[in-house]
């Protein structure tokens, strides 16, 4: 009998590491292409270890677009995602996919379809019938105009103007959360806590704007101040970086917040979105209410 050179099973060993897959996904649209990407990135996100190569085709609107974008796809076969509302370039688009044997999925029909049916109305044809210049498209660039103008403490005294302000020491993502949150139609500014400053007066003040306190975990903070600071090519060490001075501002800045009875997010493993996401819960019904959201 031949001896057995395989060894003893290892009891609960450990698999190998799965690669990720790679897979090509066009994203064909009439419009922006902003909602279709959304759309697209939302659901591969549910996937571990799947890394899309997107194809964005956007402001699709002629067969010569079409045909281009045809191309593309036969040279890097894929799944293709529309939102393409004209008839005849859509059935274009779905015949050409099916010669080139590609799934080609309409992203919105099943939400259109259902709301459809629930109101018992016909749907529109007009191409990005969503971007249409109304009131509200209006009340958002004025929004982005506010938060621009009153980043990081400027704007002069007018915070009463303001849906929400955000407070908060250096590197918070008190800007990027504004501007996310301008484009959702709220007007939000933000004043920093510089060390060493007194707190401007100005936040005191505020009676119609809900203001925020951003915190932050020390260890994150000094991270994120690290990169920035290389990215400024500024190799100096500093207390904007030094863990006892950072824990200091931190502890400071929540009592501040503590005293006023500010409503608290904590951003340390927030992405802005989500930080956007729980300020536009506060202003639905949170005023005056003290929360911290970890």
């Amino acid at each position: 009998m031949s001896p057995d050179f395989s060894g003893p099973a290892v009891p609960n060993a450990p698999s190998p590491p799965r690669l990720a897959t790679y897979f090509h996904i066009h994203l064909v649209s009439d419009s922006t292409g902003e909602t279709l990407n959304a759309m697209a990135r939302a659901v591969c996100a549910r996937f571990d270890d799947v890394l899309p190569i997107e194809h964005i085709y956007a402001l699709v609107r002629s067969k010569r677009q079409l045909d281009r974008a045809l191309g593309d796809i036969e040279e890097a076969p894929g799944i293709v995602f529309h939102t393409i509302v004209e008839p005849a370039l859509r059935e274009a688009l779905e015949e050409g996919c099916r010669k080139l044997d590609m799934p080609c999925f309409p992203a919105l029909d099943p939400l259109v379809s259902v709301l459809s049916r629930y109101l018992g109305a016909s749907t529109t044809t007009r191409v990005g019938a969503h971007l249409r210049l109304d009131s509200d498209y209006f009340n958002r660039m004025d929004a982005l105009n506010y938060a621009i103008g009153h980043d990081d403490g400027q704007g002069g005294q007018d915070l009463d103007r303001a849906d929400v302000v955000l407070v908060g020491v250096s590197r918070t993502s008190k800007t990027p959360t504004c501007i996310y949150l301008a484009h959702r139609g709220v007007r939000a500014a933000n004043v920093p806590l510089v060390p060493g400053r007194p707190v401007p007066d100005r936040l005191g003040q505020v009676k119609n704007a809900l203001v925020v306190g951003l915190t932050i975990s020390p260890d994150r903070l000094i991270q994120i101040r690290r990169n920035r600071l290389l990215s400024l090519k500024e190799q100096r060490e500093s207390s904007y970086i030094d863990l006892d001075a950072v824990r200091e501002e931190i502890v400071h800045a929540r009592r501040l917040y503590e005293k006023q009875g500010w409503p608290t997010i904590d951003v340390t493993r927030r992405s802005v979105e989500e930080t956007a996401a729980a300020i536009l819960n506060l202003l639905h019904g949170g005023h005056g209410q003290v929360e911290v959201l970890g």
